[in-house]
């Protein structure tokens, strides 16, 4: 949906969201990529697992699907980790790390590459990306309520009970209801994720 307004994604349904041009990835991720969502919550994982700030932390769009991440280093230099877009070689890599082994399949090929483009984030039609952000900053509880109310809401369109659109809307609200718990223990965390999804069927009605 790159470059789409919010007027054209008003009518935007399940099978839309689903035909991802790159990656085969299952429908919540697949759902969260045509929303953004996923890069929201990486950000906010990307914080807690290598102890950067949020201003540390650029999102770029690479519709390509070929760099998979990049680290900017004091030196200025960037080393990226570029592949095919098959989401076996992260699993493969968590699962054996630090050793790599072989993985058959296709493999990057240089001279069929026509081009590498980076755009900048669409924040404004793509709110997810902001909300996210505003999720981290806030911290605590918060960022549990963003994923709750994510996955309650990608959950409801894939069951065609609500429209693509009310994704963000379902996760606005539910931020903006909830109380933050500064420092929550893990009974706060679970409290807090059923507490979303209630608040989201009462709301929408569900």
């Amino acid at each position: 949906f790159f470059g789409k307004t919010r007027d054209e994604l008003e009518n935007v349904t399940v099978k839309d969201a689903l035909n991802h041009p790159n990656w085969s990835m299952g429908a919540k991720i697949t759902i969260d990529s045509a929303t953004m969502m996923n890069k929201g919550l990486e950000v906010i994982e990307a914080c807690h697992l290598f102890s950067v700030g949020l201003e540390q932390i650029e999102v770029v769009v690479h519709r390509e699907s070929i760099i998979h991440s990049m680290i900017e280093l004091n030196d200025n230099a960037v080393i990226a980790q570029l592949g095919t877009a098959d989401m076996r070689l992260p699993i493969q890599y968590a699962l054996y790390y630090p050793n790599r082994r072989h993985l058959p399949g296709d493999r990057l090929d240089f001279w069929t590459m026509k081009e590498i483009v980076f755009d900048k984030p669409d924040y404004e039609n793509f709110r997810g990306l902001a909300l996210a952000r505003d999720a981290g900053k806030a911290g605590g509880s918060v960022p549990v309520v963003f994923n709750a109310a994510n996955e309650f809401a990608v959950a409801k369109f894939l069951a065609k009970k609500i429209r693509y659109l009310e994704i963000t809307d379902m996760i606005e609200a539910a931020m903006e209801h909830h109380k933050k718990i500064a420092h929550p223990s893990l009974e706060e965390v679970l409290d807090a994720e059923s507490e979303t999804y209630e608040f989201l069927k009462k709301q929408w009605n569900f």
